[in-house]
């Protein structure tokens, strides 16, 4: 999804700063691509779930770009694992990877949008959280995104008046390329919709969040699930 935002928004006219934290050759990829097309982009590596990494992307971006007006956080990490047999570790991890990052890059960000008095930021959940049911398999990452929705809402509330809006997505199934084949065949079964989403359907939600049109939406949750999680 972070690949087809970037290609989306950067033609549209937006200037991208795409982050990364591993994955190079998907980066570099992202970068030719952007390249031919004679798009504006800096694809930068950073692990932003430690806050002095994330204060220095935020640093060179502004220093690079001039200024931050929307903030995308669309990306987090997460395993499989029964909750008792899940590890300190890899409890942290979720966590510094799906909570911890929203809350260092938004604050960061939001100073220059309220000096100019108007930005948007975006925060990705996942489809079912706002139901708070038991998740045994991801219990850490589902409450992280529980976390996310709480944030965001506290976000919009403070910034509100400064122009800015906070929104989330919240993703049920969307192919990526990720998932095998046989489990998304699987996964239509229970989706009211009968499909599977696209990356392009998250390019519509943001798209529509960060326009003028939306200007009076903030602190809302968007599923984008086809019906599904709900």
């Amino acid at each position: 999804m972070g690949k087809s935002l970037s290609l989306a928004l950067a033609g549209r006219g937006w200037r991208i700063a795409a982050c990364y934290r591993k994955n190079r050759d998907a980066a570099d990829a992202l970068r030719s691509e952007l390249a031919a097309g004679g798009m504006q982009a800096m694809i930068l590596r950073a692990d932003v779930s430690r806050p002095d990494a994330a204060a220095a992307l935020v640093r060179k971006v502004e220093s690079k770009c001039g200024r931050i007006d929307a903030l995308i956080h669309c990306i987090g990490a997460y395993h499989r694992i029964p909750l008792l047999e899940e590890s300190i570790e890899g409890w942290h991890e979720m966590f510094d990877h799906n909570l911890h990052p929203v809350f260092y890059l938004s604050r960061l960000a939001a100073a220059g949008m309220m000096e100019r008095r108007w930005g948007r930021i975006i925060n990705f959940s996942v489809v079912n959280a706002d139901r708070q049911a038991g998740q045994p398999f991801v219990t850490a990452h589902h409450i992280a995104k529980m976390g996310v929705l709480a944030l965001t809402r506290s976000l919009a509330k403070t910034l509100a008046p400064y122009g800015i809006t906070a929104n989330t997505i919240s993703p049920g199934f969307i192919e990526t390329g990720s998932v095998p084949k046989e489990v998304v065949a699987q996964s239509m079964k229970s989706i009211p919709a009968g499909y599977v989403g696209s990356p392009e359907d998250a390019v519509g939600a943001v798209c529509y969040l960060l326009s003028e049109d939306a200007r009076y939406v903030n602190g809302t949750n968007i599923h984008l699930s086809g019906g599904w999680g709900i």
